[in-house]
């Protein structure tokens, strides 16, 4: 099978779940890629990539209690899986290993 790399949107989406932690769903992981990353996002963009990272074996997925405040509708809460850290970190060291010295990305200049 080939290795299928992450668009920046879905290492985005992961790096905001693993930041929103326990209250991982999609209000806070969106809000979460807006106020860091200032891009704003429609939920259902974000749960169609959630549910192709879930495809993917990178993230799972399940449902909390009814709230009254919801409706009596259940969030649907993700983690990231082990195989979805370690393609966090793969894309990570491989982003850091590419713009080490690099003059341009150092801090104060232009």
């Amino acid at each position: 099978m080939a290795r299928r790399h992450l668009t920046d949107f879905e290492l985005m989406i992961l790096l905001a779940i693993l930041r929103s932690g326990d209250d991982a769903y999609g209000v806070p992981v969106a809000r979460e890629i807006e106020r860091i990353a200032g891009r704003s996002t429609l939920f259902g963009v974000i749960y169609t990539a959630l549910d192709r990272l879930e495809e993917n074996g990178l993230v799972t997925s399940f449902y909390g209690d009814a709230t009254p405040e919801r409706g009596g509708r259940a969030k649907r809460f993700f983690n990231v899986t082990s195989k979805g850290l370690k393609t966090v970190k793969d894309a990570d060291r491989t982003f850091t290993g590419l713009a080490i010295r690099i003059p341009e990305l150092k801090e104060g200049t232009a």
